[in-house]
This record gives C-alpha cells, structure tokens and sequence, in this order.
C-alpha cells in the first residue's frame, strides 16, 4: 500500500510541474513558434496562427509553416533539397521508387491520443511537409474535438492528392495503420494505396545503429543535424495535453504540440537528403565513422553487393571500432572472402582473428583447420589449429575433428615409413 501512494505522490507532482511548464506562454526560443498574447480559455483560432476549415463533413482547424531557402536547420541546407536527384529514393526503396520529383514527396507524421493504436486512439493532429522552391513547408491538420474528425481526414485526403510518395519515420508500422483506421471508422477511403512509401526509420537503423544507442528521430536530429530543440515538449505527454485541452479548453498548452509535430517533420525532410544517399551510391558516400561503414556494408552485403560489402567492411576496420564490433566485422570480412572463394584473403583474416582474445577465436581456428584439413591436406596443421581451439573451448565436436586429424595423421606417417 505503501508503494501506491509513493508511486501516486510522485505522479502528482510530475503533473503539476508540467501545469507550471504549459499552463503560461512559453519563453521565445530559437526556432519556436512565434509567441503570442493570450491567456485564459480563448479558442484556438485566436492563439494559433492558422484557420478554420469547412468541408462536406464540418469543419477542421489548419495551420501552416515555412522554412525558407536560404535557412539551415542544424547542418542540413534546407534550400539544397529541392535539388535531390529524382531516383534518390530507388535503391532506398528496393526499387519500388524508380523516379519521383522532391516535390511530389509527402512527409506525414501525426500526433494521437495513445501510442498503443488500435480503434480507440485518434490521430487528433496530422503534419504533412513537402519540398518547395521557396524552402520547407508544413501544414498541419487539427481536430479541436472529435466532432471534426471526418473534416480534416477529408482536407488531408485531399491535400495529399498532389503527391505520389509518402516518406515517415516508423509509419509503416504506426502512422499509416492508424490513420488508415481512422479513415474506416469515419466511413472514408484511405488516401495511401496510391502513394509508394518509404519508412526512413530502416534505412536510418541500418546505417546508424551501430553507431547510436537510440535511433530515434529527435536523437538523431541532434546527433547527425546538431539541432538542439526549445520550447518542446516529450512525446510520451502529447497525450495527456491533448485531454487537458479537451477538458479545460486551454489552446495555449497546445502550442508544445504544434512545435513538436512541425520540427519531426523538418528534421524527417532533412534527413531524407542525408539517409537515402548512402544507398545511392555507396561507393561515392562520405562516411566518416566506421560504425556507419560497417552498417552500409552489411546492407550491400544482403543486397548480394559483396565487394563493395567488403571495401566498407575494411574502410571501417581502418576507421576505427570498439571491440564487439570490430571483430564481429573481422569476421563477416572472413566469411564473404570465403563464399567468395578467395581463400587467401579468408585464411589472412581467419589468422588475424585467432591473433587475440576475442568471441570468434574458436571458430576461426575451426575455419583454419577445415582449410589444412580439406584444401591442404596438411593434416598435422589442421590438428594444431583444432588443439588450440580446444584449449579455449572443450566441444565435442572439436574431440571429434581431434580424433579424426590423429588417425588420419598417423595413417600417413605410416604409409611413409612403409
């Protein structure tokens, strides 16, 4: 029992202190929305820049936001996106984005009422940003009760007829189930089958999880773009201030929100200028941390690329890696040299391997004594390789392979002396 209400004490102070952080104007931060003078429950047209909406089904709230071209955001050259090639997309995709114009691109992240999906949770504000000429743009679609639902799905349906490819960051998974949900539950088409889309979360994981304990967008907004945010608010709490708004009608609480929603979608922009180059042409891509090398290359390496697969592998190997993965790629650079047939370079980096205490030693003794046992027919240094696995590990395989190398050696040391 008294473990409730130490878990309760310190949830309501964790509540309180966000009422002092959202129940005033936020402090004007770089990048943040412009503060505005409001107080009390005035709606969110009047605290918001933004309209209202009418459609057939009622009406929405919208807001818009730009980024010109000549701004950064962090290291990224906002102005330089609408020069990304047209096939940028097409290794990134496993060919299903041949060739698409940057500005036919739609990049949707949503707000909701739950992280866990299903029927019961809404998509309550829907953030789409497009590549223009002029820079950087978003607009964000916002349902100030449950009543307007059925209005900004029908004003996003038809704002996303000018696209033809969806990028998100986990929305395979998460945005695009939900909302296409939402679209059943108001009796409306999904707009999606239409759109080719392309989740920038796998690509991002690939090359950066090596690299990064967390591939989360906000993480590498910071870590890869140098952002550093103000005047956000954690996603885990949207939620919450979405219900307070609902309940107390408070639009100021709300401007955390629409920050938030707005800055995932820039930072999603600006590293699809950044993630899907790597796939472009990995050869030519300037990579400067050997986890990143290491993680391309097993990328190519599945793609059946297995050369290119090994100069990324040996790039990072240069480059620079902690230990677990240094010698888990010493040993994926053994193991393609091996399928590959190219049994000097594999027997060079099994050797390597057996140099020093480390995970693989065992296995690449093995390897090496496969290679005198079956290629050499050196018999007498396939037993040695497998007595120094031995000494590491006692298995009963390498007691059989043992075995098998002693008969086998004297077998022949007899037949020399007959």
């Amino acid at each position: 029992m008294q473990d409730i209400q130490e878990q309760l004490a310190a949830l309501r102070q964790r509540i309180a202190r966000i009422d002092r952080r959202y129940g005033s104007p936020p402090v004007p931060r770089p990048n943040a929305f412009p503060p505005t003078a409001y107080e009390g429950d005035l709606p969110v047209i009047e605290t918001v820049p933004g309209v209202e909406v009418e459609t057939e089904f009622g009406r929405h709230f919208e807001m818009e936001r730009s980024w010109e071209a000549h701004k950064a955001h962090g290291s990224a050259d906002i102005g330089a996106l609408c020069e990304l090639p047209h096939d940028l997309l097409h290794a990134i995709s496993n060919g299903l984005i041949p060739s698409a114009p940057p500005e036919t691109w739609a990049f949707l992240d949503t707000e909701t009422t739950g992280l866990a999906g299903g029927s019961g949770t809404y998509a309550f504000l829907v953030g789409v940003g497009r590549i223009t000429r002029e820079g950087f743009h978003v607009r964000q679609f916002f349902m100030r009760d449950y009543g307007e639902e059925a209005s900004m799905l029908t004003a996003l349906t038809k704002y996303l007829e000018q696209f033809q490819v969806l990028i998100t960051y986990n929305g395979r998974t998460y945005d695009q189930p939900l909302l296409e949900t939402r679209y059943r539950m108001s009796r409306q088409r999904p707009p999606f089958a239409r759109l080719e889309h392309l989740d920038l979360l796998f690509g991002a994981r690939r090359l950066w999880k090596l690299r990064f304990e967390s591939c989360r967008l906000v993480e590498l907004e910071n870590q890869i773009l140098g952002v550093e945010r103000y005047g956000d608010i954690p996603g885990a709490m949207i939620p919450y201030v979405y219900f307070e708004y609902l309940r107390r009608k408070e639009a100021a609480r709300l401007q955390p929100v629409f920050y938030h929603n707005a800055m995932d979608i820039l930072t999603l922009g600006c590293l699809t200028g950044i993630v899907p180059w790597a796939f472009h042409e990995p050869e030519r891509v300037n990579l400067r941390h050997g986890a990143e090398m290491v993680g391309l290359g097993r990328w190519l390496r599945q793609a059946e690329q297995y050369d290119a697969a090994l100069t990324l592998f040996r790039k990072g190997i240069d480059a620079g890696l902690h230990d677990e993965l240094l010698f888990r790629t010493m040993w994926d650079v053994a193991a393609l040299e091996k399928k590959l047939e190219r049994m000097n370079g594999a027997i060079a980096a099994f050797t390597d391997l057996v140099a020093s205490p480390n995970p693989y030693r065992v296995r690449a003794y093995e390897e090496l004594a496969k290679h005198y046992e079956h290629g050499e027919k050196s018999y007498a240094m396939a037993l040695e390789m497998t007595r120094c696995a031995l000494a590491i590990e006692d298995t009963a395989d390498l007691r059989k392979r043992e075995l098998r190398l002693l008969k086998r050696s004297t077998v022949r040391r007899t037949a020399r002396l007959v």
